[in-house]
């Protein structure tokens, strides 16, 4: 399966790699004016109100600095966020959903020096009608609906500045 999707996505859908992760990926340009400080002050402020538990971070660009010598990288910082109770029923049905866990935001700037919010757009409407064949509870559908909200809502604060 994962053989045939990105042929399949390139091929006879003519995308290209970076449109393919496009297709894998949510984002929201930051305003003009903010900086990284700006974005993950807000970011952290209303993950806080959200309820969104802050469970880590990636610093890369500091990594690229330091192991590579490249300095010319961008700045990336990851951030990894929880809410616990919708991660233990979707472990319940398959423990194999670690992978994607815990949900990640991503605040990182471009080629042009704009910064970008980025996490996986794990929306839950390629599932709609599926639900009781993947075994998925309408508590748990409700559950990660909100915390896509909730994570949403996080990105589009940050974006701008709001505090």
């Amino acid at each position: 399966m994962m053989q045939m999707a990105l042929p399949m996505m390139t091929t006879v859908m003519r995308m290209s790699m970076a449109d393919s992760m496009n297709y894998f990926a949510r984002k929201y340009k930051v305003k003009p004016g903010l900086t990284f400080a700006d974005v993950k002050e807000s970011l952290f402020l209303r993950a806080n109100q959200l309820n969104v538990k802050y469970v880590g971070e990636n610093l890369m660009w500091k990594d690229f600095h330091a192991v590579l010598g490249d300095t010319e990288a961008p700045k990336i910082e990851v951030y990894s966020w929880c809410d616990i109770a919708v991660a233990r029923e979707l472990l319940k049905i398959s423990p194999e959903f670690v992978v994607f866990l815990p949900c990640r935001i991503v605040i990182m700037e471009d080629a042009n020096k704009d910064i970008w919010l980025l996490m996986l757009d794990w929306s839950l409407d390629w599932v709609k009608g599926y639900e009781k064949q993947l075994g998925l509870t309408p508590e748990l559908v409700n559950g990660a609906i909100d915390l896509n909200k909730r994570m949403d809502e996080m990105m589009r604060a940050a974006a701008n500045g709001e505090l």
